[in-house]
């Protein structure tokens, strides 16, 4: 595009953009940077010291000699009626300062004044660059423009103006300091993520700007966009809008038939209230609808609240609220609520159904220097258990999978001092969506006072037994509530509450016993209060004549008191292991040990026991012993005695190892866990009757190649042998001619995650997509897949630079690839089956820089097939992005296409389709 032949005799030059940003206030900063120089009647030149033939510099000051020059300059009269008060008048407020590398020119008969090569103009924070600046004090004008190169004929130096940070580069300006107004030529100028170009601007006011052949574009290549919208004539209000005329896209130069009559695009560089378009689509259930289309309302700086809704030609309905809160080094947070009213076929047909699910979710962060003595918190996720699955919004893609919900909300306040006290307070919700069982605590209260010392000295440290005993408190009460899914939230579910309290007092002190050995001794007291307790008899009569034991729950207030003492000595040993020689990378491995002992005993509180009558005929057939107590929020009274002793080791495991690098010549080591951990644990009921030896359990975990592969795994194994029953039986296992341990269980976890980046400089980037994906209920990784909203800005690409280049072919491919395996073996009762085992795994390849093709799957060995797939392609072109995902099986066989605008001032510019699933028949 060309501009015309102008009578100041403009050069033709190609349309450039540029991409600093512009308020497009050029016309008001130039304007005030010339106006009333004394209606150029009293213009000075003053010739510096220093001034050779090549250029000149000097100031315009009211002070100096009026014409030093020694020119004779003509003055202008002026009739004091005629002068317009409303206009600004007097002398400028500071020094104009002026350069020019050829030369300084006045021009008697034309009365202008020509600053030529590199000319510069200052006032105060504002700067005026060009390769000519003319002022015509006649006609009150000022005229910027470049200049053409001798040698090359390129149009070179045109104007660049700027204030404070704003710059504005057009080929030429032309304006009237008098009347305000003003006319720039190939403007440029950049509106938040919308460049703008325009032939021809006309500033009217400081708000109001008229522009001719203009075009608009997100693209940050600016010579050459990817796309644009040619616009004839507009209305542009800087920081605003763009009211414009006639307007058709073009992509690479290339006119398309994409166009309006008429358009609007806003500018505002905060945030704006304003209409959300919806994504339209259809449904095999449910016919057409449209999707997350709503409105957004900016109501202030601290809050938002966005509202969206879907609605489905067969009458479904759904509605979402999300709003974002913040208020600076106080708090932040955000809170969705979702509701859909899904109806499944046609109302008269026999498999006709309706249903809501409802999803509440809500998290709040206190920054932690608002209030260091307490805090408030809350991570809330609730609602119909069905929801993920049941719920056909694209934004749940991701979180179907999800067979748990938690919540928690918690307010905490420390009181310093000595001792220091901690209060809290705390609601917690956990919701098995498999079962719809949920459990919950409104609310949970915690008290605790900090260790109390009573015996140690008041200078020093501490010594001994005496000085050591300690001592404190904590109380903890509940309100305890289980109920299921259709009784949420209604009056039903708290009539089976369960309210308790529990207080505890331990005492404890610790002490060095033979120098290496650490002995801990502690007891306890504990003491429960509740609000719920049962009685429980034998009706003969009942069930019909064949009796039944009846459990009748009992209001008011009870309570129990149990106390328990136990001691533990352990010490750590150390095993060190060097290897001989140069040539030997490992130097050293060294084993560290930690075997432990502990007893403890507890004392039975069979007082707190009661029995009933099982009878038949009126004779007693058997007595049962019950506690009323059962059920209760903090458990029941110990009814036998145990005296236990317990015997665990911890093992750990690690090498130096020489590096290949070597710095002055000696070669440098560094530590590699081998293993972090291998522990064994057993006990011993010293006053049990039979199966005095708890099996043992062994736990380990390890992490190798970088610490990319993490491996847990766990057994248990028990020395007591099975009868023909499968019941273990008081006679070890290898007396029963076995081996001397069975193993019972065993289970298995590995976790693999690595990428290309791991062979080169490590980089740290954010992942926009995952944080979108656990927003809405998802994984943090995407072995469950990512959501399919894509009509946000995110990308998983960052910017590349203009003058980067961009191959067809990529010889060195970026990936990424997560693995987890788990496998879970069981043989308690001579099972010997694997009853878990599956592999997921996630995996993204970018095929060239701007090509990425993704999946995430898993395989289920145990049941032989294939967990939820997922595909994923991704093509960034600069401005626009091209989506698909693709479920190719399973009952969510599904795909979803997108491609539109990135940037989010025009991300409404856009066209997706899909293939919901099928009816499951």
């Amino acid at each position: 595009m060309t501009r015309q032949k102008l009578s100041h005799s403009l050069t033709k030059i190609e349309l450039k953009r540029l991409h600093t940003k512009n308020r497009n206030i050029v016309l008001v900063t130039i304007l005030t940077l010339f106006i009333n120089i004394y209606s150029f009647s009293q213009v000075r030149v003053i010739k510096s010291d220093g001034e050779n033939s090549s250029g000149t510099s000097g100031q315009f000051n009211r002070n100096e000699n009026p014409n030093p020059s020694g020119f004779e300059l003509p003055t202008q009269e002026v009739d004091s009626v005629k002068i317009d008060s409303t206009k600004q008048q007097g002398p400028l407020t500071d020094v104009v300062e002026r350069t020019a590398k050829d030369y300084e020119r006045i021009i008697r008969k034309s009365k202008e004044i020509h600053l030529y090569n590199e000319a510069e103009v200052k006032y105060e924070d504002m700067n005026m660059k060009a390769g000519h600046i003319i002022i015509n004090y006649t006609k009150e004008e000022v005229y910027a423009k470049g200049i053409v190169d001798d040698s090359t004929g390129a149009y070179t130096q045109a104007p660049i103006f700027t204030q404070g940070k704003e710059e504005v580069r057009p080929d030429s300006i032309r304006f009237n300091y008098n009347t305000r107004k003003a006319l720039i030529y190939n403007s440029r100028t950049e509106q938040g993520d919308i460049n703008v170009n325009a032939e021809i601007v006309k500033r009217e006011n400081d708000s109001t700007y008229f522009m001719k052949e203009m075009i608009l574009t997100t693209s940050k290549n600016l010579d050459d966009p990817e796309y644009y919208f040619r616009i004839r004539k507009a209305k542009f209000v800087p920081k605003k809008k763009i009211v414009a005329g006639l307007t058709n896209m073009y992509i690479y130069g290339v006119p398309t038939p994409l166009g309006l009559p008429f358009a609007y695009f806003p500018l505002t560089q905060d945030r704006a209230s304003g209409f959300i378009l919806p994504t339209f689509g259809e449904n095999n259930l449910r016919g057409y609808f449209l999707q997350n289309g709503g409105y957004y309302f900016a109501i202030n700086d601290y809050v938002d609240l966005a509202v969206f809704g879907d609605y489905y030609t067969n009458g479904s309905y759904g509605l979402r609220g999300e709003s974002n809160y913040a208020l600076r080094y106080r708090f932040r947070g955000n809170v969705s609520v979702r509701f859909e009213r899904l109806l499944n076929s046609e109302r008269g047909f026999p498999d006709f159904s309706e249903t809501s699910v409802y999803n509440i979710r809500w998290t709040h962060t206190q920054d932690q220097k608002a209030n260091p003595s307490s805090r408030f918190s809350a991570s809330v996720n609730l609602g119909s258990s069905q929801f993920y699955q049941q719920s056909v919004n694209q934004l749940n893609t991701s979180s179907f999978l999800n067979n748990s919900l938690s919540s928690s909300v918690s307010y905490s306040k420390t009181f310093q001092g000595e001792p220091q006290v901690n209060l809290a307070v705390t609601a917690t919700h956990s919701q098995n969506t498999n079962t719809e069982v949920i459990n919950m605590t409104l609310p949970t209260f915690q008290a605790n006072v900090s260790r109390i010392f009573p015996f140690e000295p008041k200078t020093g440290t501490k010594k001994g037994i005496l000085q050591n005993i300690n001592l404190q408190y904590s109380g903890r009460a509940e309100n305890r509530i289980n109920t299921t899914d259709s009784l949420f939230f209604k009056k039903e579910m708290f009539d089976d509450a369960i309210v308790g309290m529990q207080h505890s007092i331990p005492i404890s002190t610790n002490f060095k016993l033979a120098k290496y050995l650490s002995l801990t001794a502690n007891a306890d007291y504990n003491e429960v209060w509740t609000l719920n307790t049962i009685d429980r008899f034998y009706d003969e009569d009942g069930n019909n004549g064949a009796g039944e034991v009846v459990t009748e729950d009992q209001k008011g207030f009870d309570s129990f008191r149990t106390y328990g003492f136990n001691a533990s000595m352990g010490t750590t040993i150390y095993g060190m292991y060097g290897f001989k020689g140069d040539n030997s990378r490992i130097e050293a491995i060294r084993h560290v040990m930690r075997p432990s002992v502990s007893y403890s005993i507890r004392p039975s509180f069979d007082q707190y026991y009661d029995t009933y009558a099982i009878t038949a005929n009126g004779l007693t057939q058997e007595e049962v012993e019950f506690t009323r107590f059962e059920g209760g929020a903090f458990g029941t009274p110990n009814q036998r005695m145990s005296s236990t002793i317990g015997l665990s080791l911890n093992n750990t495991i690690e090498a130096k190892v020489r590096s290949k690098d070597s710095i002055d010549g000696e070669a440098t080591t560094k530590k590699i866990m081998l293993l972090n951990n291998l522990n064994f644990s057993t006990s011993y009921n010293i006053v049990a009757d039979s199966l005095k030896l708890a099996p043992v359990r062994m736990t380990g975990g390890t992490q190798v190649f970088n610490n990319k592969l993490a491996i847990n795994f766990g057994a248990t194994l028990d020395p007591y042998a099975l009868d023909n029953n499968n019941t273990r039986i008081d006679k070890f296992n290898i007396n029963n001619g076995g081996s001397l341990f069975r193993l019972t269980s065993a289970n298995l976890t590995a976790n693999y995650d690595f990428s290309s980046k791991d062979f080169k400089k490590k980089s740290n980037s954010g992942d926009p997509i995952a944080d979108n994906t656990l927003r809405n209920g998802g994984r943090a990784d995407d072995l469950f897949g990512q959501s399919n909203d894509f009509t946000t800005s995110n990308s998983n690409y960052e910017d590349e630079e203009e003058d980067q280049d961009i191959s067809l072919y990529n010889y060195q491919i970026p990936w990424s690839l997560r693995l987890a395996y788990s496998a879970t073996y069981t043989n308690s009762a001579r099972q010997n089956e694997i009853t878990n085992q599956s592999l997921m795994f996630s995996g993204n390849v970018e095929l060239s820089p701007r090509w990425t093709v993704g999946v995430s799957s898993g395989y289920d060995f145990k049941n032989k097939g294939f967990t939820y797939t997922q595909f994923r392609f991704e093509r960034d072109l600069l401005s626009w992005k091209i989506n698909f995902n693709w479920v190719p099986f399973s009952e969510r066989e599904s795909w979803y296409f997108f491609v539109g605008i990135k940037s989010g001032v025009l991300s409404d510019i856009k066209w997706d389709k899909r293939r919901e699933p099928d009816r499951a028949l």
